[in-house]
C-alpha cells in the first residue's frame, strides 16, 4: 500500500490551493451568470445577488478570473519546472486536471475572439465552442470533485511518496 501521507511542497501552498478554489468557482459562478438562468428563474431578486443578472457586469468578471487563473497556471507551472520537477512528477489526475484546464483556456480564447469587433465564426462553430467550454468545465469540476474526495494528489514524490500540491 502507498504511502499516502500529504505534505505541504511549498510554502505558500495553501494560499495557491484556495486562490485555485475560489478562482474555479467565480469562473464557474459568472461563467452561468452569462447566460439569463439567475434573471429567468428569479434568483437574481434574491437580496444581494442582483448583480447576477447584470450581463457586462458579469462578463467582465468573468475575463478578469480568467486573467488571475492564468496568472496562477503560469506561476504553478514556473515553479514547478524551474524547482518542483527535479523532484516531484505530476500524477495521473493532475495529468487529466492540466489537460481539462488546458481545453477550458483554449475554448475561452475562442470565445474571446468571438467577443471582438471584426470577427465571427459560423453559427455552428460558435456552438460547438460554446458547448465545449462549458462541457471541458463541467468534467473539470467532476474530475475535482473526484480529486477531493478520493484524495486524489497532484504530484507524487518520485520515490513513491504521495504528497499534495
Amino acid at each position: 500500500m502507498k504511502n499516502t501521507t500529504r505534505v505541504a511542497v511549498l510554502p505558500e501552498q495553501p494560499v495557491l490551493a484556495a486562490s485555485y478554489r475560489v478562482l474555479l468557482f467565480a469562473m464557474a459562478l459568472t461563467g452561468v451568470a452569462q447566460m439569463p438562468i439567475f434573471k429567468r428563474y428569479y434568483i437574481a431578486d434574491i437580496p444581494g445577488l442582483g448583480w447576477l443578472a447584470k450581463y457586462y457586469l458579469t462578463h467582465a468578471l468573468h475575463y478578469l478570473g480568467a486573467s488571475l487563473l492564468l496568472v496562477l497556471v503560469a506561476y504553478c507551472m514556473a515553479v514547478y519546472l524551474l524547482s518542483l520537477r527535479k523532484r516531484y512528477v505530476l500524477t495521473g489526475s493532475a495529468l487529466v486536471r492540466i489537460a481539462l484546464l488546458g481545453a477550458i483556456v483554449v475554448t475561452g480564447g475562442f470565445r474571446v475572439l468571438k467577443n471582438l469587433p471584426g470577427i465571427s465564426f459560423s453559427p455552428g462553430f460558435t456552438q460547438f465552442i460554446d458547448i465545449a467550454h462549458l462541457s471541458f468545465m463541467m468534467l473539470l469540476f467532476l474530475v475535482g470533485a473526484a480529486a477531493v474526495l478520493l484524495r486524489w494528489t497532484w504530484l507524487a514524490d518520485r520515490n513513491a511518496a504521495r504528497i499534495e500540491a
